[in-house]
């Protein structure tokens, strides 16, 4: 049977299938229709730039480290690039440049105000930009006025900063590119444009293939049917010996809908509904803790691997190339105990009862690669923090760089929420009694 809602299926649209068993179905396909088209067509809510307003009126700047150069996008202001040379006994020496700085009052007023004067120019065409293999809507903003480009026989330098959705992003710049000289693209990915259908983060839809059989032939295929008792029998004497291991921890029960399934070392959840039972939690704390379960995060070029109480690693992952990883600091407790004593391991809250609690927890990962531009070892400092989501899973993790190779990791999940208060002074975390 075919679902009443969701994409259209006709009968006439299909493919008759044959299995190497002569085993004959007939397969309808679904018509692939964009299903948001009516969505966007009836929104009226409000445009890109009232939806990016909110970061222009914060003055708030975003910034990206490279190996060399750091950029600095102050939303609505200005985009910077600089080099920081510091030498001990002397000022430090800065090398800045400016892409481009914002010349209009309100950088966001002028292409609303045609599209609301001119119904015709909102149904023109939103920019796209090919961004990691596929093709994504952003919103521009042009800044000019940049520091003079001698190569352009001192024309000012400008830039186009591409603001594209992302639902879990910080407002982080994704990546700069010299398109032509001293002319630059900036892409910024951002949460707040993600309520506009035109510009939504959009996962490649993957529709089903129904499939009937044919007279004389049977419901399923004969090959399917052995292929699915095999992954069965696969399946039986793993799940037994896991859930009486899980009875002889805790004597609690749990129906179906929650039993784990493993996948590697990991312990993935199959989750109906968004209960998840405290067994699972339990667990889940327990493998983080002892640094079985890793985090994994981290948008753009790196991505950010964290197991707690072993390593942080950055690593970027290509088809051709393969995997590159850099160790940024390795987990000492001697260490980090050492540096607890002249840095605050621990930062409180005062609740409105007048009770403290622990609202960040920093630890210090030490001994890493050795870094090119200062000869010494990479150091990372992980700050864990709180972060309450529908997902027990859901993780957000973000990199900054203030000093050369000396990194500040973000780590925010629900996961941490249930330890912070296990902290002991010197920010080591412990199983919940």
């Amino acid at each position: 049977s075919q679902p009443t809602t969701g994409v259209l299926y006709k009968e006439d649209n299909y493919i008759i299938m044959t299995t190497v068993d002569k085993e004959k179905y007939k397969c309808i396909l679904p018509l692939v229709a964009s299903g948001s088209e009516e969505e966007e067509k009836d929104y009226k809510g409000p445009t890109p730039g009232e939806l990016l307003e909110p970061l222009f009126k914060q003055s708030s700047c975003s910034y990206r480290i490279e190996s060399y150069w750091t950029y600095e996008v102050c939303h609505g202001k200005h985009i910077r690039q600089y080099h920081e040379e510091k030498e001990t006994g002397q000022k430090i020496n800065i090398q800045e440049y400016y892409l481009g700085n914002m010349m209009i009052k309100n950088p966001l007023s002028e292409p609303d105000q045609e599209e609301k004067e001119n119904p015709k120019e909102s149904a023109k065409e939103i920019p796209t930009k090919n961004i990691e293999g596929q093709m994504t809507p952003y919103y521009p903003v042009e800044m000019g006025n940049g520091t003079p480009c001698s190569l352009r026989q001192n024309l000012p330098r400008s830039s186009t900063v591409m603001y594209v959705c992302h639902p879990e992003a910080k407002h982080e710049i994704l990546s700069v590119a010299e398109v032509t000289t001293c002319e630059y693209e900036v892409v910024i990915l951002t949460p707040l444009l993600c309520s506009h259908p035109k510009y939504r983060f959009r996962a490649s839809p993957v529709n089903d293939i129904f499939c009937q059989s044919l007279p004389g032939s049977p419901l399923k295929p004969h090959n399917l049917e052995q292929l699915e008792k095999q992954q069965e029998m696969m399946k039986m004497p793993f799940r037994r010996v896991k859930e009486e291991e899980m009875h002889s921890t805790k004597e609690e029960k749990f129906s179906s809908i929650h039993k784990p399934v493993a996948v590697g070392s990991h312990q993935l959840l199959t989750v109906g509904t968004t209960h998840i039972s405290k067994l699972t939690d339990d667990q889940l704390i327990k493998e983080f803790l002892s640094g079985s379960y890793c985090f994994h995060g981290g948008v753009g070029w790196w991505k950010y691997e964290f197991c707690y109480g072993k390593y942080v690693h950055q690593y970027h992952e290509d088809k051709e190339t393969g995997k590159t990883s850099v160790v940024v600091g390795t987990w000492s407790k001697e260490e980090h105990i050492e540096w607890s004593r002249k840095n605050a391991a621990r930062t409180f809250y005062l609740r409105e009862d007048g009770t403290q609690t622990v609202r960040m927890v920093s630890h210090f990962y030490g001994n890493g690669d050795v870094c090119d531009l200062t000869d010494k070892p990479r150091q990372v400092t992980v700050k864990l923090k709180c972060k309450e989501s529908d997902s027990p899973h859901a993780v957000t993790i973000y990199m900054l760089e203030p000093h050369s190779c000396q990194y500040i990791l973000g780590v925010e999940s629900p996961v941490i929420c249930k330890i912070l208060d296990t902290a002991d002074e010197h920010g080591l975390l412990s199983v919940p009694s």
